[in-house]
């Protein structure tokens, strides 16, 4: 599972609760609407004679379709409630993840952003102290054992072959302009994720980000999951 997949699937984790929290609490707000304007209909048909009836059954109908017409709108809004709160969740476990899944999915992300293996990572404060050089060294590692050949088993399991395997992809790295990551000094406002920098060219893989966009193609989607019916 790619960086991308995997903030895709915390999408609607564990939104089905609150999302049938809000949705009970406005289709009662609905109700409540229908029976008052039930209960006022009712109320002037008794009160007309005969004459007036159908002038009170056409009143009753035009409450009864306004009352409609509003239960629709809360259920919309309720609706869209969710589904912000949805999007919210999974930003929120996105920054809260184990951090050795975090920088797990960091390191994915910088993998699939990365064009020329030298950019820099921008973190926000926290994230910098807590999880930068781990990702740009795992990424860089990544990167260049892509393009570096392995050691025999024999010699990559001995302490030696610890040590050559660095030299090895150290060289590797100044040879093929790859794996040459680095930690920026700059940090950024951003809740979770980083900003990759290669001169004045930016990419913004905050976190934040990433669920907004991914929120633009997969509301529908997440709609259809949490609202069945």
């Amino acid at each position: 599972m790619n960086g991308i997949e995997k903030i895709t699937a915390k999408i609607t984790q564990d939104a089905d609760a609150e999302a049938a929290r809000v949705l009970a609490d406005a289709e009662a707000k609905a109700q409540e609407i229908l029976a008052d304007a039930q209960a006022q209909a009712e109320k002037i048909t008794a009160e007309l004679s005969a004459k007036g009836r159908k002038a009170a059954d056409e009143r009753r109908e035009r409450l009864t379709s306004a009352a409609g017409m509003e239960r629709r709108k809360i259920l919309l809004g309720a609706k869209q409630e969710v589904l912000g709160e949805a999007f919210d969740l999974a930003l929120e476990k996105l920054c809260s993840l184990p951090e050795e899944e975090y920088v797990a999915l960091l390191t994915a992300l910088a993998l699939e952003a990365s064009s020329t293996g030298k950019e820099q990572l921008a973190f926000s404060v926290k994230d910098r102290a807590r999880v930068g050089k781990q990702v740009v060294i795992a990424a860089n590692e990544a990167m260049v054992s892509r393009v570096t050949p392995d050691l025999p088993d024999a010699i990559a399991d001995s302490k030696v072959g610890a040590f050559l395997g660095k030299v090895v992809n150290s060289a590797a790295a100044q040879i093929t302009g790859t794996g040459l990551l680095t930690l920026s000094q700059e940090t950024r406002d951003i809740k979770g994720g980083f900003i990759m920098m290669d001169g004045a060219v930016e990419m913004n893989c905050a976190f934040e980000t990433l669920v907004r966009l991914q929120r633009e193609k997969l509301e529908k989607q997440v709609a259809d999951v949490l609202f069945e019916d």
